[in-house]
């Protein structure tokens, strides 16, 4: 398994943007596809978006719009592009591979061989 870390979380106000980058400690080319999760205050985890080896992206339908999500193989990166932000993005945002994962199935939440990262916090005032 590949260890993920999470960065560029922060405080912003409503409307503006944050860019959220996710590093892995190996190759990701292999691992089919890689998502990003939130858990707000108080709820559970909850689906934001996917994308495939290959590109293909999924976005819970909250999002879709604002939200682009993007990977970079070469690097071992991949990155959510957050804009229009409101005070409902508030969660903290985690990163997860999934080497048998699907742009649907991912949707439900990664499968059990799946890694996680620790999660960035991100809060939008009002």
């Amino acid at each position: 398994q590949v260890q993920l870390v999470e960065s560029g979380g922060g405080l912003v106000q409503a409307g503006g943007s944050l860019r959220l980058s996710c590093v892995a400690s190996g190759s990701i080319f292999s691992i089919a596809t890689m998502g990003w999760y939130r858990q707000p205050p108080g709820k559970h985890r909850e689906f934001a978006a996917a994308i495939t080896s290959g590109g293909n992206t999924n976005y819970a339908d909250s999002v879709k719009g604002r939200f682009a999500i993007s990977r970079d193989n070469g690097k071992n990166m991949m990155y959510l592009q957050m804009n229009r932000l409101k005070p409902e993005d508030t969660a903290v945002y985690f990163c997860a591979a999934d080497r048998v994962g699907t742009l649907v199935s991912m949707r439900s939440g990664p499968s059990e061989l799946a890694s996680w990262g620790q999660g960035t916090q991100v809060t939008v005032s009002s």
